[in-house]
């Protein structure tokens, strides 16, 4: 008994060495007794940068934003009972979005099961099927071998990264003492293991039979968010230019903004899709899509309504298909469908087609009014990323961001779609770049206050467009009930100055466009964090 806590922390060094030497980089840990051999083990290993986030919800958004910037995985600690039960909304996320994470909770022993025990649940199993795997460890045991834990993190960490990206639970139960009573070395990072995953290429019997089907006929190229990588951009945008078509590009499939050819984007889509004369003079005999399927209800029900050839380009196992229009599945990266199909002898577009959606495009910029989200994007400086909430904030940027060259890279928690753990989610994105300009709307806000601590010493700028509660029911049919505002508008009297200046953020309120260009350049050149009120009529 004298030593088992030592026992404890050399286990848990030899775990967090593994997990180094797989290519972990990035621990997050909210403070518990529990997980204090692991703690320490990760808090002393000098190649871990370990971030502490008192609140399990926050910190487990907050490594989602690290992992959805880095595309590594990142570590996250909490210690035994409802303490990790609070992942449960990143690990959804997480697991929909394709983000790896490294879950690891800590727990009482077997003896204190089933007895009434404090701080004790049944932790098997407890994120089900939004994980890619789960290791439900036993107590550490004198006389382990180091290489049984190294190999167990490096097969975590593959099964967090592939072959479908995603979070991956270790369950590690402890008995007392759990501090170390001797002094213990610097655990020896072990060699790492070097792995080799094959390229996903189409077969080419699919691709020739769906040249077959698209050569010389008029169709559309669409794309759905997509990793923040960049590497398909010139692809995509090169097919496009061979088969003569347009690319309707949602603002986080990151088509929009940068040096590439974006000549044939269209990006007001939602305007011209609400004029039936256009969408039937002009129907689409195929569609390809890139990236997951799309947020707006305007483009999702265009694509619902085209009875006609469907590829789909989709790496991962996944099945994104909810209008079951579905007639081709290439099991492949976007750059390498477009590299065999720029192979295959396909007759483009006739040629009036493309012109036809750049004159709508033409048209609907014309006609679009100035709003917020113009402002922002012209005052953010190139290579700025952009967090965009959920609900009502991502359709307006679809809506009305335009495109342009500057280089900016959009985020968003679009897997489950939630507007909880927002803010912490963009705080972990400006752990990887330095920085964040973060649109959310104030109910998004008032659900991750919490996150608000982690923007302390950050250069981060939170625009909050407060329109008085759920301003996305205004565009749904619950607007017509009578108990409209009681149960879905939800009008808030939440003080947001109150709220930025209780966790030491900046504050301004803008009720006007000049006033939000005014705070948010100030916001801008100042750095650090920043929350702006945006108020809307």
């Amino acid at each position: 008994m004298a030593d088992n806590g030592t026992l404890n922390y050399c286990w848990s060094q030899a775990m967090i060495a593994g997990f180094v030497a797989a290519g972990v980089s990035e621990a997050i840990i909210s403070p518990g007794s529990r997980s204090t051999p692991l703690a320490l083990a990760m808090l002393r290993q000098e190649r871990l940068r370990c971030h502490v986030a008192v609140d399990e919800r926050s910190a487990a958004f907050f490594a989602l934003g690290i992992a959805k910037a880095s595309r590594r995985p990142v570590m996250l600690l909490a210690t035994s009972g409802t303490a990790p039960a609070n992942w449960l909304p990143a690990v959804i996320e997480a697991s929909q979005s394709g983000v790896p994470l490294i879950l690891v909770s800590a727990d009482r022993p077997p003896e204190h099961h089933g007895c009434g025990a404090n701080q004790t649940i049944n932790q098997i199993n407890l994120f089900a099927s939004h994980v890619r795997a789960s290791h439900f460890l036993g107590t550490p045991e004198h006389g382990f071998e180091a290489d049984y834990l190294h190999r167990l993190a490096a097969h975590a960490y593959e099964q967090a990264i592939w072959p479908h990206p995603g979070p991956v639970h270790i369950n590690q139960p402890f008995r007392e003492p759990l501090l170390p009573l001797t002094a213990t070395p610097p655990a020896l990072i072990p060699e790492a293991i070097h792995l080799a995953h094959g390229s996903q290429l189409p077969a080419m019997d699919t691709v020739r039979d769906f040249s077959r089907r698209i050569s010389g006929r008029p169709g559309i190229i669409v794309c759905g968010e997509m990793p923040a990588t960049g590497a398909y951009r010139d692809s995509i945008a090169a097919l496009a230019a061979h088969l003569n078509c347009p690319i309707l590009a949602e603002p986080l499939s990151g088509l929009r903004f940068g040096k590439h050819d974006r000549s044939r984007l269209s990006v007001r889509y939602d305007t011209w899709l609400a004029d039936p004369s256009f969408t039937e003079k002009c129907p689409p005999e195929w569609v390809l899509r890139f990236g997951s399927f799309p947020v707006t209800r305007r483009l999702q029900n265009h694509l619902a309504s085209i009875q006609a050839t469907h590829g789909l380009a989709e790496a991962w196992p996944t099945w994104a298909d909810p209008s079951h229009r579905l007639t081709h599945l290439f099991r492949c990266h976007p750059s390498e469908l477009c590299s065999a199909l720029l192979a295959e002898n396909i007759t483009p577009a006739p040629d009036d087609w493309l012109p036809m959606f750049a004159e709508q495009e033409s048209l609907a910029s014309a006609q679009a009014d100035v709003t917020h989200i113009g402002t922002l994007l012209e005052l953010l400086p190139d290579e700025t990323p952009l967090f965009v909430g959920n609900s009502l904030a991502i359709r307006q940027v679809d809506r009305h961001s335009g495109c342009a060259s500057k280089a900016i890279h959009f985020y968003g928690n679009r897997g489950a779609s939630g507007i909880d753990g927002n803010i912490s989610t963009a705080m972990g994105i400006a752990a990887v770049h330095g920085r964040v300009v973060a649109l959310i709307g104030d109910l998004t806000c008032q659900h991750d206050l919490g996150g608000l601590a982690l923007a302390k010493g950050r250069d981060a700028v939170i625009v909050v467009v407060n329109n008085a509660g759920g301003g996305i029911f205004d565009h749904l049919p619950q607007r017509d009930l009578p108990e409209f505002e009681q149960g879905w508008r939800t009008p808030q009297q939440i003080n947001f100055e109150h709220a930025a200046l209780a966790f030491g953020i900046g504050y301004g309120c803008a009720k006007s466009d000049v006033e939000f260009r005014n705070q948010l350049r100030a916001a801008l050149l100042a750095g650090g964090p920043h929350l702006i009120e945006l108020t809307l009529p």
